[in-house]
C-alpha cells in the first residue's frame, strides 16, 4: 500500500458562533475578575469626605492617639511582664507583688478598661434657644466639641475619676471634635444634648463650680450666648468600660 497513514487532525471545540470555548471562559473570567475588583475598590472608598481643613487635624489627632495607644498597651505588658518575674521568683516580696498590681490597676483604669460606678455628677450641655442676634456668629449659641472638652477637663481638674460624654468613656487616648453638626468621641458621632458623667467624691460639684475657670466658661457660653447647662448629682453613676 502506497501513501502515509493519514494523522488525526486536532479540531478545537467552538461555541455555536465559531467562537472558541476558551476564549468564551477567559472573557467571562476577566469579567468577573473585574468586578470583583471594581467591588473591592468600592469598598475600601470612605464613606465620609472631609474638607482639607477638617482632614490635616483629624490626620495629626489620629497619629497622636495611635502613639498614645501604644504607650499605654507597651506599659501594660511591661507591667504584666515584671508581675510574671517577681511571682516566678522566690525573691519577688508580696509588697512588691502588690505594688505592681495596684500600678497595673491604675493603668487599666486610666486607659478606661475598667467599668466603675459612685457617686458623683451629670453636667448637660444643650444648644442655646436664644434668637441669634443679626451679624452674630450661628455656631456661637450651639454645643460644640470645645464646650464638651472645657467641661471633662474641669472634671478631672476637680477630681473626677471616670469621667464620659453620652455613654462614651473618656480616657488619655479620646479625640473630641466637631465634625459637621456632630461631636465625635472616640469613634462614636454624638448629637446634643450632651451628658458628661464624671465619678468622684461629694464635693466633686461644688470643687468644679467654685473653680474661676468652669465660672468664666459659664459666663462666656451661658449668661452671653445661652448654652443651657444643668447638673443633677444621682446617687450612683455608671462608667462602662471602653
Amino acid at each position: 500500500m502506497s501513501g502515509s497513514a493519514e494523522q488525526p487532525v486536532e479540531r478545537r471545540a467552538r461555541g455555536p458562533l465559531g467562537v472558541a470555548t476558551w476564549q468564551v471562559t477567559l472573557t467571562i473570567a476577566l469579567l468577573v475578575l473585574g468586578f470583583l475588583i471594581a467591588a473591592q475598590l468600592q469598598s475600601q472608598t470612605p464613606r465620609t469626605s472631609y474638607t482639607s481643613q477638617e482632614r490635616g487635624p483629624l490626620v495629626q489627632t489620629a497619629l497622636g492617639l495611635q502613639a498614645q495607644q501604644d504607650a499605654l498597651k507597651q506599659q501594660l505588658l511591661d507591667i504584666r511582664a515584671r508581675i510574671q518575674t517577681l511571682e516566678g521568683t522566690s525573691q519577688g516580696s508580696a509588697a512588691n507583688v502588690k505594688a505592681i498590681n495596684n500600678a497595673l490597676q491604675d493603668a487599666r483604669m486610666a486607659a478606661g478598661l475598667i467599668a466603675i460606678h459612685g457617686s458623683g455628677l451629670v453636667i448637660q450641655l444643650q444648644d442655646s434657644t436664644k434668637t441669634i442676634p443679626p451679624g452674630a456668629n450661628e455656631t456661637d449659641y450651639r454645643v460644640s466639641a470645645a464646650d464638651v472638652r472645657t467641661v471633662v477637663r474641669e472634671l478631672w481638674l476637680a477630681g473626677a475619676e471616670a469621667v464620659a460624654v453620652n455613654g462614651e468613656r473618656v480616657t488619655v487616648s479620646t479625640a473630641i471634635l466637631d465634625i459637621g453638626g456632630s461631636v465625635l468621641v472616640n469613634s462614636a458621632y454624638l448629637a446634643p444634648p450632651y451628658q458628661v458623667s464624671a465619678i468622684g467624691t461629694a464635693d466633686l460639684y461644688d470643687t468644679m463650680t467654685g473653680a474661676p475657670s468652669f465660672v468664666q466658661f459659664v459666663q462666656a457660653r451661658a449668661d452671653a450666648c445661652g448654652i443651657q447647662i444643668s447638673f443633677a448629682r444621682p446617687a450612683d453613676v455608671r462608667s462602662c468600660a471602653s
